[in-house]
């Protein structure tokens, strides 16, 4: 087995499994506050990179042409709108339900999934879409002294796992080092109590959306930049995954999703690199189906204690 096929297929299981992770705090945190898996998720994702070529042809229409400044204001104005989408989703689909029995919210989040799918459809088209390279350049790592291949690293390659991984240490420092982590763990450890406190825990939900569609913003912005293309469907797909991600790191651990993400893209990487490539769904479905038998709770997640 060459080292430099192992090599590369490693570098791209890190990338998509920062993808996936980045888009599993927003399932992780919904979960860990209410207890629920918001199934709209995936579509606040897929707004993100529609956003994302709107915002890039608005740049060009001015004329910016420093890329770092591009990038910085596509970043700042995808992540608003994004985030004002998760916010209205927590609006629409669970805080009218917040008292009902735990499934109407679940199936008011499916069809305000559906909602957006078929919104954007009609806004934006069914065909698929596509975006401009914008940072170009890649590094080449020779995989030994003898052979000429080189493992390969393009710039935006490096840049989703760096933003991940700073993404994820800025919110892990939030949630426990600032008075809203503070207030978000105890309305996640007990609503009533928390309220009784003086934590106005609606708005602290509230938060905890905006806060992971921002996370799925930033995702589909790297995404769509690496990829160059997307639809109104591709919410869909990229939502299970992200989901699986969730579970299999612990669902309701922060650590836990990013976790997940890379184990999974990992998995998935080397599975379509020395396997097969079509089956590469098939095979991450099953890791979630065996989790969900033998682990249930994940790699970090801690086991619930029904309360007496």
């Amino acid at each position: 087995m060459d080292i430099y096929i192992v090599g590369q297929q490693l570098v791209n299981g890190l990338v998509l499994g920062s993808t996936y992770g980045l888009i599993a705090v927003g399932y992780t945190m919904v979960y860990g506050i209410i207890g629920m898996i918001n199934f709209a998720h995936g579509e606040i994702y897929m707004i993100s990179a529609y956003l994302t070529a709107i915002f890039l042809a608005l740049a060009s229409y001015f004329g910016l042409q420093s890329v770092p400044v591009v990038l910085l204001l596509v970043l700042f104005a995808t992540v608003f709108l994004t985030a004002l989408y998760g916010w209205s989703v927590e609006q629409i689909a669970y805080r009218p339900l917040r008292h009902s029995n735990r499934l109407a919210p679940l199936i008011s989040a499916i069809g305000i999934s559906l909602i957006l799918q078929n919104y954007i459809r009609i806004s934006q088209g069914a065909r698929n879409q596509g975006v401009p390279p914008v940072l170009d350049g890649v590094w080449r790592i020779p995989s030994s002294a003898i052979d000429q291949h080189f493992i390969q690293i393009t710039y935006l390659q490096s840049l989703i796992v760096v933003t991940a991984l700073a993404s994820m240490a800025l919110l892990t420092w939030i949630i426990h080092r600032t008075a809203l982590g503070r207030a978000c763990r105890a309305t996640q450890q007990d609503r009533i109590m928390a309220n009784l406190l003086g934590v106005d825990t609606d708005r602290i939900i509230s938060v905890v959306f905006v806060m992971g569609a921002a996370m799925a913003a930033v995702a589909g912005m790297l995404v769509t930049l690496n990829y160059g293309s997307f639809d109104f469907y591709i919410g869909f797909l990229m939502g299970i995954k992200a989901f699986t991600a969730a579970v299999l790191g612990g669902i309701g651990s922060l650590p836990g999703a990013m976790l997940g993400g890379v184990v999974l893209g990992l998995a998935e990487s080397f599975f379509a690199g020395f396997v097969n490539s079509d089956y590469k769904d098939v095979f991450a479905f099953s890791l979630l189906i065996l989790f969900l038998i033998f682990r249930p709770s994940g790699f970090l997640g801690v086991p619930e204690v029904e309360k007496v």
